[in-house]
């Protein structure tokens, strides 16, 4: 990380405290974080087993989660959109655009030179916690800020990434849906060495006096049940910033579209579209392999990408040409307060199952390190085609593995793993079975009992 002026911030390393405190994904990751989550919608084969009422009660798993007030559900609640009671990265969805809104106003412009300050609101200067009063401040001639934002400290490193977030532990109940008053929450910090010096913005772009944000959130495809909250953050930020005045003396505009996921190319149609309208900004995408098809494309027009849920380590060092940017943890800190947590339970020995993509095996590798720096033992990782149309060869590899504690690192595809584990005895009732914001939430138990997997 960087602070203002460029100065290089030493974070404690490695430190995972407990605060009673709380959606992006990596690969084509994000699936539920939140309390009472869900999933996306897609019709699985129809040899897809349906698993037993009740049989995911004692699951439990990590997602990216801020305990949030009710009142602001309350706001997202009121955007015009069903969110059925999930609320996933909603608040990183409306700090991000926060930021941006205040990026611009430090910079004066809604062009390419807003980028250079989006790392530099975050942190190091007058703390700030809604954009009227951060406002207020830059207006007074005070553009050293902090924005300290709905989703956490934020707190950017040099690369555009927090290396502060809060994580909530969430846990599967009798019915098969998250038990929201069960959810407890970590606060997690980045090792010093996540906080590396500012990348430079290359490039250059005018702006026209008006900020235009695209967004490429997920409407439809394996994670479009994070596009409520999502979309929703996005217009209750615009809604606020517009309320205090807007940016720039003019009101934010916003030109919503669908990332889809990786198996369409709606994120590369949406983006075209965007960038043809101008847009000085993109908010999303909320899949990390949907963010790596695209992310070329937005950062060679000079214009800054900006996820609330991407969580791959991946793009911790992207060539972005400094236009990347995202408020949701790299997926080392998630690594850690799992491998941490499953450690506290008295688990010794554990297996892994995890999709084949950057975020399946970058977690998978982030978690092993944890838990076996708390004197665990890793008895077998066993990586899965997410396209496969059965996993049976794979649960039985888990059975025959014997571990006390197994981790499914997957989207939507989960509920058929547990299905199988669940008729092979290894189900929550029998070994300790844990999740991550892949596949935490109360669409992968409605799925787990449908026998379906949503997309």
């Amino acid at each position: 990380m960087v602070r203002k002026n460029r100065r290089h911030l030493k974070v404690v390393a490695a430190i995972v405290s407990v605060a009673f405190i709380a959606a992006a994904c990596s690969s084509d990751k994000k699936t539920p974080a939140a309390t009472g989550s869900g999933s996306g919608s897609s019709a699985a084969p129809a040899s897809a087993p349906k698993g037993p009422p009740g049989a995911l009660a004692g699951m439990k798993g990590t997602t990216p989660l801020v305990d949030l007030p009710a009142d602001y559900k309350a706001k997202l609640d009121a955007q015009g959109l069903d969110l059925k009671g999930v609320y996933n990265y909603g608040a990183e969805s409306y700090d991000a655009v926060t930021i941006i809104a205040l990026a611009a106003e430090v910079a004066k412009t809604d062009g390419i030179d807003y980028a250079k300050q989006i790392n530099q609101v975050t942190r190091g200067g007058s703390k700030c916690t809604t954009f009227k009063d951060c406002d207020a401040l830059i207006k007074k001639g005070t553009t050293d800020i902090d924005y300290d934002g709905s989703s956490g400290p934020l707190e950017f490193s040099g690369n555009g990434e927090p290396t502060v977030a809060s994580y909530g532990i969430q846990q599967f109940n009798a019915s098969d849906k998250i038990d929201d008053a069960k959810t407890t929450f970590k606060t997690a910090k980045a090792p010093a060495e996540a906080d590396v010096a500012e990348v430079p913005v290359e490039g250059t772009r005018a702006g026209d006096g008006t900020l235009k944000i695209g967004t490429l959130l997920p409407e439809t495809g394996s994670l479009a049940f994070l596009g409520p909250p999502e979309r929703a953050g996005v217009r209750l930020a615009v809604k606020d910033i517009n309320d205090a005045g807007g940016v720039l003396g003019k009101p934010v505009e916003v030109s919503e579209g669908d990332s889809g996921d990786t198996s369409t190319d709606i994120a590369s149609k949406t983006i075209d579209r965007e960038l043809g309208e101008s847009v000085d900004a993109v908010v999303g995408a909320a899949s990390s392999g949907v963010t790596l098809t695209v992310i070329d494309k937005i950062v060679n027009a000079g214009v800054a990408m900006f996820s609330p849920a991407n969580t791959s380590k991946k793009l911790s060092t992207y060539p972005d040409k400094g236009l990347y940017f995202r408020d949701a943890p790299s997926d080392i800190l998630q690594g850690q307060v799992l491998g941490d947590f499953i450690a506290s339970e008295g688990v010794n020995n554990l297996a892994i199952i995890d999709r084949n993509d950057a975020y399946g095996t970058g977690l998978t590798e982030d978690l092993t390190k944890s838990f076996t720096g708390s004197g665990g033992k890793v008895v077998a990782t066993i990586t899965y085609d997410q396209n496969a149309q059965t996993f049976d060869s794979e649960v039985s590899q888990l059975k025959d593995a014997g571990a006390e504690g197994i981790v499914i690192i997957g989207f939507a595809e989960s509920a058929r793993i547990l299905a199988l584990m669940v008729q092979k005895g290894i189900g929550p009732a029998n070994v300790h079975v844990y999740g991550v914001d892949g596949n935490m939430g109360n669409t992968l138990g409605s799925d787990f009992e449908a026998g379906i997997i949503s997309k």
